[in-house]
């Protein structure tokens, strides 16, 4: 019983009740609609037979009196399937016909009677059988009267085969509503108690559940499909908070442990040209150390999207422009050469300043690693594809592996050939946050596949058309 409960209350058997009630009422409307046209036909046939009936007999009588009178309804009398005809006197005895009686106070009417009348046929004898009927009845000059009716039995039979017709289907209709109704109630129970248990182990911590989804593409399809891209977006928040947590106990615990020593050794030291360069040094570790608290305050913020509200239509062409300008000097210094090929009136949706700092992580990270190689140089692109804009950094230095691409987006990792160059670990995790941010995405390849000593890297930001 309390499963039943739970399905009444919700809102998909409530709506299946509501239209099983609205389908009751037109049905139940329909059913006397129809039997009324019907009866109101069956009538309007019946009078128009009864009527034309009434107009040949008085035109009999018209033409030869009342011999031909008695001739004519006596043959139509014995007709099979015949009406009722009965001549009568002026106190509505009946003198002749072909009904045994009728309904007291019949033939005193005149016109149409005001509502069916019973009668009986000679053929049943003593039987109290009776029969229903509407008649016309007039009055001759001389006095009589005459009664030309129609029996009801047939158009009633057939009323009654409608109005059983339709109370059947409506049964039917009614029946097939109400499994429908429970089956609907059923599954959509069944549904919502799935995603109830699923709620529950998320609850619990799991958070690698995710709520079912049939495939229907129904309301229940869609709220598990949004529900399961925020739980989504959830986990990886939450994974990337626990590697943020392990990183700085890890990463961080080194160059603090370097910076007290050098503040003991400093402290230790009298003389003071040797204290100022410990301090110096001290400072330059605690500047590198704000700069990496810096920028995982950064990554925190894209990844929790609260710069969203920040972005609207940027010229990228004119960014990458003053990127390419700005980082020119700083790469000829490192004896690079930095080429830029950019569309024109390339405009996106984003965030000007975020774009920015992803673009100069990207140049920096190229002349970082780049430096030293013969004959290197950086190329800056924006183009646009088939599947987006895109914004190219390629350089010739050592490259990355295939298989450690991956890896060196998560946050604080750094490949042991990338240990003597000065940085943190943070810059292409930015710039995979700022991407996600945008609804684009970061590709890792190859500059040169077939040259492994300088194949590169080529690093590029898709973003999405317009």
């Amino acid at each position: 019983m309390s499963r039943f409960r739970v399905l009444f209350k919700s809102t998909a058997v409530r709506l299946s009740a509501l239209y099983i009630l609205l389908f009751a009422i037109c049905a139940a409307t329909l059913v006397f609609y129809v039997t009324a046209m019907s009866e109101r036909l069956l009538t309007s046939q019946i009078r128009e037979a009864v009527q034309q009936e009434v107009d040949q007999v008085q035109r009999a009588y018209d033409t030869g009196g009342m011999n031909l009178l008695l001739r004519t309804m006596e043959r139509r009398a014995r007709q099979p399937g015949a009406n009722l005809y009965i001549i009568a006197g002026p106190s509505g005895d009946i003198l002749a016909g072909n009904v045994a009686s009728v309904q007291p106070g019949v033939m005193l009417e005149e016109g149409w009677t005001s509502l069916p009348f019973f009668y009986q046929r000679y053929s049943e004898g003593g039987q109290a059988k009776r029969h229903m009927a509407v008649a016309n009845i007039e009055v001759l000059d001389n006095g009589l009267k005459i009664l030309i009716g129609r029996d009801l039995g047939e158009p009633e039979a057939f009323r009654g085969l409608v109005r059983q017709a339709l109370m059947i289907a409506l049964a039917i209709m009614g029946l097939g509503a109400i499994i429908i109704w429970f089956g609907i109630g059923r599954n959509a129970l069944k549904r919502i108690d799935r995603m109830s248990a699923a709620s529950k182990k998320i609850m619990a911590g799991d958070l690698s559940q995710r709520l079912p989804v049939g495939g229907s593409g129904d309301e229940f399809d869609r709220l598990s499909a949004s529900l399961n891209a925020m739980l989504g977006r959830i986990e990886k928040l939450n994974e990337g908070l626990r590697q943020v947590s392990d990183n700085i106990a890890h990463d961080l615990k080194t160059p603090l442990t370097r910076l007290r020593n050098k503040a003991a050794d400093a402290l230790d030291t009298p003389e003071p040209d040797v204290r100022r360069v410990a301090l110096e040094g001290i400072i330059s570790e605690s500047d590198q150390l704000i700069r990496t608290f810096n920028a995982l305050l950064m990554i925190s913020r894209v990844e929790a999207g609260s710069v969203a509200a920040e972005m609207s239509m940027v010229d990228l062409s004119a960014i990458v422009a003053d990127s390419a300008e700005l980082y020119e000097p700083v790469a000829d210094e490192a004896g690079l050469a930095l080429t830029s090929a950019i569309d024109p009136g390339v405009e996106v949706q984003g965030n000007r300043e975020l774009i920015g700092q992803a673009i100069f992580n990207l140049i920096d990270n190229a002349i970082k690693y780049a430096s030293g190689s013969d004959g290197g140089d950086i190329a800056l692109r924006l183009v646009r594809r088939n599947d987006g804009i895109c914004l190219q950094v390629a350089d010739h230095g050592a490259g990355i592996p295939a298989e450690k691409r991956e890896e060196v987006l998560k946050r604080f990792v750094r490949l042991d050939e990338s240990r003597s160059k000065p940085g943190t670990g943070l810059g292409l995790s930015l710039v995979e946050a700022v991407m996600e941010l945008h609804g684009g995405r970061l590709e890792l390849s190859d500059t040169d596949a077939d040259n492994p000593a300088r194949r590169g890297l080529t690093v590029t930001m898709v973003f999405p058309a317009k």
